[in-house]
């Protein structure tokens, strides 16, 4: 959704109650035949994922969900307050996020970043 206004611009319009979107990232995965616990285990909302990312300010929470349309695969969905948390997360822990992603690909035969809409 993009909206062409601030979000105070967006309360006074919509009201006071009314926030403006988050943003959302979504991944989608294939964990490799016979590693689908660990994989579970590492990039669910207890995960060193989730983990990693709640050291970033504006880090909401991750899910991690089957793909119903895509039997063995797995869907993340991390959100933040704004893209802007997100980027300066990105920024300030992306040693931490390689060293993190490398010891993750053992347990991924494949990984795509998946459109909003998935």
């Amino acid at each position: 959704m993009t909206i062409a206004f601030s979000g105070r611009e967006a309360r006074v319009i919509f009201g006071a109650e009314w926030e403006p979107p988050l943003h959302e990232i979504f991944w989608e995965f294939l964990p490799k035949r016979g590693r689908t616990a660990e994989f579970v285990a590492a990039y669910g909302a207890e995960g060193p994922w989730a983990a990693l990312f709640r050291r970033g300010s504006g880090y909401l929470g991750t899910e991690l969900q089957p793909v119903v349309e895509r039997p063995g695969w797995y869907r993340t969905v991390d959100r933040w307050t704004s893209e802007q948390d997100y980027l300066m997360f990105r920024e300030r822990f992306a040693a931490e996020y390689v060293e993190l992603d490398r010891a993750c690909e053992p347990l991924t035969a494949e990984e795509r970043l998946a459109p909003p809409s998935a």
